[in-house]
């Protein structure tokens, strides 16, 4: 068996058409998270949705993996932190829902480290039991964290001290890869385990992680679109550390 850790990635299911095949069911992930876990020495699988996963399946898949990477995507759905959606929700992907909320609350059970990003966030904190900004526009007046339709912009985030995020990148201000239109709600933070992290000066939350225990880190920017593979060099190392089945 490999020495090198096995890191689930999620990704959607999109109807693709490549010649001379048209809209054939495919799994599809950017590139870029499978090359930054590989440049940080582990093995990358796809994790596709399915609408009727339950945790017993999330239980089964994450017994065969040492880490879990919660991709970024499409919205998640309102309902399921109990508020209406908003004028701007995207088209709900009830699949991904369904199944990397089993995957959060499975890997917490099992302890696999994870690391959420963009919308893997979002998830992590409604699955805790928290909230999210529907819009994030709405109250900052700006189009800052998302400039441009398939276009990602950047700007500055500030890590906190004291914090694993700051071991990981050093506390202090740094340019990130951006886009998204929503966010975690920070306030809802209170009452789940998660800490805030990282902000955006106009007091958009940028980071959480669980202070204690396994390796739980989100981040709300695109490091996959990026160059830095501190983050992903991190949880691989989480991975190796907690010496699950699949990296012995």
């Amino acid at each position: 068996m490999s020495s090198r850790p096995v890191i689930g990635i999620t990704c959607y299911v999109e109807s693709v058409d490549r010649d001379p095949w048209v809209a054939q069911p495919s799994g599809v992930l950017p590139h870029g998270y499978i090359a930054h876990v590989e440049q940080a020495g582990a093995l990358a699988v796809i994790l596709p949705p399915r609408l009727d996963a339950d945790q017993a399946m999330a239980a089964e898949v994450l017994a065969r993996v040492d880490g879990l990477i919660i991709a970024g995507g499409a919205d998640v759905e309102s309902s399921r932190y109990g508020d209406p959606p908003h004028a701007t929700a995207q088209g709900a992907r009830r699949d991904r829902d369904t199944w990397e909320l089993a995957l959060a609350a499975e890997s917490r059970a099992q302890g696999v480290p994870l690391l959420g990003i963009c919308r893997g966030m979002q998830v992590m904190a409604v699955e805790a039991g928290a909230r999210l900004e529907q819009h994030v526009p709405d109250r900052t007046g700006t189009t800052e964290h998302s400039i441009a339709p398939g276009t990602y912009g950047r700007h500055p985030v500030d890590v906190l001290p004291d914090t694993q995020l700051a071991r990981i990148l050093g506390a202090g201000t740094y340019a990130v890869p951006t886009y998204h239109h929503q966010a975690v709600d920070a306030r809802s933070l209170e009452h789940t385990a998660y800490r805030a992290t990282a902000w955006h000066a106009d007091g958009t939350l940028e980071a959480m992680e669980e202070p204690d225990g396994v390796f739980r880190l989100a981040v709300q920017w695109h490091p996959e679109a990026g160059e830095d593979n501190r983050l992903f060099r991190a949880l691989v190392e989480a991975a190796r550390e907690a010496g699950r089945p699949a990296a012995s």
